[in-house]
């Protein structure tokens, strides 16, 4: 705002500064030609009368020649305005020539005036009228010099309202503008896991109005945050009860092949509740982040894979300490490698670790997926393979889950087909 104001008001003075040197410049070209018009009509009637001019005195004087040297600045102004005016009067002239020099008081006598530097100008006129019949008139008039002092006085006045307008509107946009920056700060750094702040109500009214609705707003969304985790813990709990108490008596069932398979069940109803709480949880996890060696995580991740029988290869490198929430980042880890192994029957972890960052690649050999399904199989409750059959994985958490868990430790997860066949699933986390 400060910015806009101090471009209109230059503006505005620039307007100004050129229509008061045009308007002081008309004013000099009047006063200069009008009395020479003056002294050269009246000299110009004592000629023609019999009377004539002396070459050495007199504020006119006679020359036979041009006496005003071509090297001169002229004022071509003057010259139009004194042609007009001596041809008004009925003494049309050949030509009319001026020429700015330094002020000579030497050259012309100045009746009944003391000549002082400090009440004139150091600049005069010199103006030569050649007459129709021959021979020359010259006068002279003084000449202003001190533009640039008018230019630097409009440019103090500037600067003095620019003092007087821009100051106090600079202090209003900071009073306005601090308690906003505090605001637009606070919402960047709103995490629900820390305790709330309370961002102090300041400024004109509509803006300490606004900060005390973001104050009660983030109180609401932490109890709500509360009441969704006590509702999940609730719900965890009343979930699992009836499922363990399933699993226990599926134990009674006789036939072998029917309580596999309900253990089965079970078991992938286990997952997938613990999936879906866990995804709920996300933003909020009750995991503190550790300094954790990365191969060593991602090399225990597929030990148990290899306890399996699965096929996951991985050449652990040196160590590569990084500061995670060490079972969300194992998790997400498993996710990708369970869903390599379902679709490409086998899976080929590397890290490859960079000067800003560490990329963990999942790669198989399945078939890939369409470039337009590329993002959408991170929304949850999505899969490619709509049969819902139980050897083609769960409910279609496991790549939302992933991402929910890497985005919160600051880094992303992408997914790109390869060249050679399958699909590589990539893990990008900042050092």
């Amino acid at each position: 705002m400060a910015v806009l104001l101090a471009i209109a008001l230059f503006v505005a003075q620039a307007i100004n500064f050129t229509l008061l040197l045009h308007e002081r410049r008309s004013l000099i070209l009047e006063q200069t030609s009008g009395p020479a018009i003056a002294r050269l009509n009246d000299a110009i009637e004592r000629a023609a009368s019999g009377k004539p001019l002396p070459p050495d005195r007199g504020r006119v004087r006679a020359s036979a020649a041009n006496p005003i040297r071509a090297n001169l600045p002229r004022v071509p102004e003057v010259e139009a305005l004194i042609r007009e005016g001596l041809v008004e009067l009925g003494h049309p002239v050949a030509r009319v020539v001026t020429g700015v020099r330094p002020f000579q008081p030497e050259d012309f006598d100045w009746p009944r005036r003391r000549f002082d530097r400090r009440r004139h100008p150091a600049m005069e006129l010199l103006i030569a009228v050649e007459r129709t019949g021959g021979g020359w008139l010259v006068t002279r008039s003084f000449w202003p010099s001190d533009e640039m002092t008018l230019v630097w006085r409009l440019i103090a006045q500037t600067l003095i309202l620019y003092g007087i307008i821009l100051l106090p509107v600079l202090w209003i946009g900071r009073r306005i503008s601090r308690p906003l920056r505090d605001l637009t700060r606070a919402a960047e750094r709103f995490d629900p896991r820390a305790p709330a702040e309370t961002i102090p109500e300041q400024g004109p009214l509509d803006v300490s109005g606004l900060i005390a609705a973001f104050n009660a707003l983030r109180l609401r969304i932490a109890a709500m945050l509360e009441e969704k985790d006590r509702m999940l813990g609730a719900i965890g709990h009343d979930l699992r009860t009836p499922l363990a108490a399933l699993r226990v008596r599926i134990e009674s069932v006789e036939d072998e092949q029917d309580r596999l398979r309900m253990a089965d069940t079970v078991a992938e109803m286990n997952k997938t509740l613990e999936d879906i709480l866990s995804l709920a949880r996300m933003g909020r996890p009750s995991e503190a982040e550790t300094d954790v060696d990365l191969n060593a995580l991602v090399d225990a991740v597929v030990a148990d894979f290899h306890d399996l029988g699965q096929d996951v290869s991985f050449e652990e490198g040196g160590r590569l300490r990084l500061k995670l929430r060490p079972s969300l980042m194992r998790r997400a880890v498993r996710n990708l490698i369970e869903n390599a192994i379902k679709y490409g029957h086998a899976a080929d972890v590397r890290i490859d670790a960079k000067a800003g960052h560490v990329a963990i690649t999942v790669a198989d050999q399945g078939p890939g997926i369409a470039e337009d399904q590329l993002e959408t199989v991170f929304d949850p409750f999505t899969r490619l393979e709509t049969s819902r059959n139980r050897e083609t994985g769960g409910v279609g958490l496991g790549l939302a889950l992933a991402r929910s868990i890497v985005r919160e430790a600051g880094g992303d997860i992408r997914l790109a087909n390869r060249p050679e066949g399958g699909l590589a699933a990539t893990i990008t986390l900042p050092r």
